[in-house]
């Protein structure tokens, strides 16, 4: 499962009214990044083997090669002074890099 914070959710909500009609909130691993993998989120329509959660009210996709890297993650905002924009917080990952969009 998939998490999103009040705050992530709120932006989240507030991003998807200029997206495609019927797509959802899509987040992924890919290979890349300082680290080995990096995060990736997007707007986009259900395929068939996605595992699909609601966490704030907001409808999430995860592909199952995803999924594998991802369950259990936390998915904050952070728009402050200093804020980084979307933060996953992700209990499987070993490390991640000083920018926090990717780990290993």
């Amino acid at each position: 499962m998939i998490t999103l914070t009040p705050r992530a959710a709120t932006q989240v909500r507030a991003m998807q009214k200029s997206a495609e009609p019927d797509t959802r909130l899509r987040v992924f691993v890919e290979t890349g990044g300082c680290s080995g993998f990096q995060y990736g989120m997007s707007f986009d329509a259900p395929k068939a083997d996605d595992s699909h959660f609601d966490s704030e009210g907001v409808p999430i996709l995860v592909d199952p090669a995803s999924l594998a890297y991802l369950d259990g993650s936390n998915i904050d905002f952070d728009d402050g002074l200093h804020g980084k924009g979307f933060e996953i917080k992700n209990p499987n990952a070993e490390s991640t890099c000083g920018c926090g969009k990717s780990f290993n």
